[in-house]
């Protein structure tokens, strides 16, 4: 479906939506309903490139830090379409925490990952001893700062050193914990999914809470890491809410969509239900309201595009 066509569906469902009786001041004016489309359509489509990388054929260049090609998103599909679903897991771990930096992109993961040209960090070698990956940072953590490697926007204000609050190798140890106390990532998804009942959004639910241990993964690192495991296709996952209680930028657009202003005095829980109530019309899920809500809060009468 071409970006116009998606935009005329979206907004047609909204009207529906207003027919039907559900109060959303803050797209009466015109343009604030024209710049929400806008960013629902952004949103879609940043999700639906998952799909697309998914359904073409993945290059193994994509897998060595050492080539330039090298993209752990990309790379965590071709071990997923390879059956290794560890390999790709830890991918994503590492996509999320260290993010994408604009200018320099996966540069800082591509020379942790590969240990600078002189090795590799994989999976089966870091479960097995975190606490060395750690060390191998702290000790190359003057290099790794330099030469315009970074954290991606949404984690500047994580460390590479020690001492600081937010540093890596606390962690990078926490997540390792949290995976292996089941065993594998495999057996932390199928317990979880188990457990649940085989319910998708129960088990994202579940999967989410139990996240709490790992170091410096708020409600955006969560989010997206468990979003991410269910678009590349490792576990039947499916967010069941927008988590607006920990949120800021969701919850502020939330208030903004249902109350008017940013500020509306509306129940977190409320406001889960109306997101609830709109996508069993919208049909976007809950990924595309959280992220084109967030994004769309910002400028709400001018669309604006992300870029990260």
């Amino acid at each position: 479906m071409n970006r116009v066509t998606l935009e005329n569906e979206i907004n047609s469902r909204l009207t529906t939506l207003e027919q039907q009786g559900m109060l959303m001041p803050g797209i009466q004016p015109p343009e604030n309903k024209d710049a929400l489309v806008a960013q629902m359509v952004d949103s879609i489509r940043r999700i639906e490139y998952v799909s697309t990388v998914r359904s073409r054929q993945v290059s193994r260049n994509r897998t060595n830090p050492n080539d330039t090609a090298f993209d752990p998103i990309r790379a965590a599909v071709w071990y997923q379409q390879h059956g290794n679903n560890e390999e790709a897991s830890w991918l994503i771990f590492l996509s999320i925490h260290f993010g994408k930096a604009l200018g320099t992109d996966w540069l800082l993961i591509k020379d942790i990952y590969g240990c600078l040209g002189n090795g590799l960090w994989d999976w089966q070698t870091v479960s097995k001893n975190p606490l060395a990956l750690s060390n191998w940072i702290a000790h190359n953590q003057k290099i790794l700062k330099s030469g315009g490697r970074k954290f991606g926007n949404h984690r500047k204000y994580e460390s590479l050193t020690p001492a600081k609050r937010g540093w890596t190798g606390a962690v990078i140890e926490s997540y390792v914990d949290w995976v292996t106390e089941h065993g594998s990532h495999y057996d932390l998804f199928d317990d979880t999914i188990t457990d649940a009942g085989g319910d998708p959004r129960l088990a994202f639910n579940k999967l989410y809470h139990s996240m709490d241990v790992v170091n410096r993964f708020g409600r955006t690192a969560k989010f997206d890491y468990l979003t991410m495991i269910s678009k590349v296709g490792i576990a039947n996952i499916i967010a069941d809410q927008a988590y607006l209680k920990e949120a800021t930028g969701p919850l502020s657009g939330a208030k903004l969509l249902f109350g008017g202003t940013t500020s509306a005095n509306i129940n977190n829980d409320l406001l889960e239900q109306r997101l609830t109530e709109i996508d069993e019309i919208l049909q976007v899920g809950m990924q595309v309201l959280e992220d084109s809500l967030c994004n769309w809060q910002k400028t709400p009468g001018r669309y604006i595009k992300f870029r990260g």
